[in-house]
């Protein structure tokens, strides 16, 4: 088994196929910055398919069992159906997810379901139009993203949902979002963290999230949830189950953070992997691909680069100052 410094495997990565994005997330893309003047990445950088596939088998040979397709919003990549078709042929993967803003949803759900994806998480917001409009930075309204989680349930696609809170912000619709949503697919709460170097983080727009629990429920205290034991070692969400059975996971990268158990790997649009989503900086893999690395070559590079992990910003959030940081848009959630 093929583990880093502090002992944590190797079991899951994240491919982002695009740096582009339909939406202006103020937490991840916001419009004063990604604006229509802004310098997205040409096709040509952008790894292929062909190499996007053999990254995956390497990483599947080093211990690599699930695969989820990040961006930006990756159903802008054209022919993306063709890569999960690809992916799904790769022995030894046991799941592949796509994370999205749902918007296309309602046209590629049926063709990505047939390819072979499993499971879609779904960002929203907020079910208020101003206040999903106004953190989606263009006005855009919820319903949109609704019709994109019917699509999905509809083409048999295991469904979870996405919900970044922010104090002052989203924070008192919670529970409105939680009633709507449970009996449709896991709703999953994430405090708001300081990825990248552009979303204007601060420790006080973060919504810890026992207070976050303490929202959902009917009388304000969170004791009609209760926790359940995580399904797998890594496992990102607290999974917690309310009284009428519905499951709810709280993401709780701020005020209890999960870095002992991360075994996730991240590459770019690029090609460039990262080991922490709150890196400075990464390892490109695509120069020694397109200069005719062959396959001992990449699998002795990648695994180097695991066996000398050392990450755990979460835990040294604090005391740890990093000048820049990757963009979410750059390597997803």
């Amino acid at each position: 088994m093929l583990l880093d410094q502090l002992g944590r495997p190797l079991r899951d990565l994240r491919i982002s196929v695009t740096d582009r994005c339909n939406l202006r997330c103020t937490y991840c893309m916001p419009a004063d910055i990604f604006g229509p003047d802004y310098a997205f990445l040409p096709r040509t950088e952008l790894l292929s398919f062909e190499e996007i596939e053999r990254l995956a088998r390497t990483f599947v040979g080093l211990g690599v069992q699930k695969l989820r397709i990040t961006g930006g919003e990756p159903t802008l990549r054209r022919d993306l159906p063709e890569l999960i078709s690809r992916l799904a042929q790769i022995e030894g993967v046991q799941d592949i997810a796509l994370t999205t803003n749902g918007l296309l949803l309602p046209r590629l759900a049926p063709a990505l379901r047939a390819a072979g994806l499993n499971r879609v998480t779904v960002s929203i917001d907020s079910l208020d139009p101003e206040v999903f409009g106004r953190m989606n930075g263009l006005g855009t309204h919820p319903q949109k993203v609704l019709d994109g989680i019917e699509a999905a349930l509809s083409a048999g696609l295991g469904v979870k949902i996405n919900t970044v809170v922010q104090r002052g912000v989203n924070d008192d619709g919670l529970r409105n979002l939680w009633l709507a949503l449970r009996d449709k697919a896991v709703l999953r709460l994430i405090e708001f963290m300081d990825v990248g170097n552009h979303n204007g983080w601060n420790l006080d727009s973060v919504v810890p999230s026992r207070e976050v629990l303490a929202r959902l429920s009917a009388d304000g205290t969170g004791a009609e949830f209760t926790p359940v034991s995580p399904n797998y070692r890594g496992e990102v969400a607290a999974r917690h189950v309310g009284a009428d059975g519905h499951e709810i996971g709280l993401i709780s990268s701020v005020s209890a953070p999960f870095c002992g158990d991360c075994s996730r790997a991240r590459i770019s649009a690029v090609g460039v992997l990262y080991t922490c989503l709150f890196a400075g900086a990464g390892t490109d893999l695509r120069a020694p691909l397109r200069a005719g690395a062959d396959d001992e070559a990449m699998h002795e590079l990648i695994a180097g680069v695991w066996r000398a992990r050392r990450d755990r910003y979460s835990e040294e959030r604090g005391e740890v100052t990093r000048e820049q940081k990757v963009e979410m848009s750059h390597i997803g959630g």
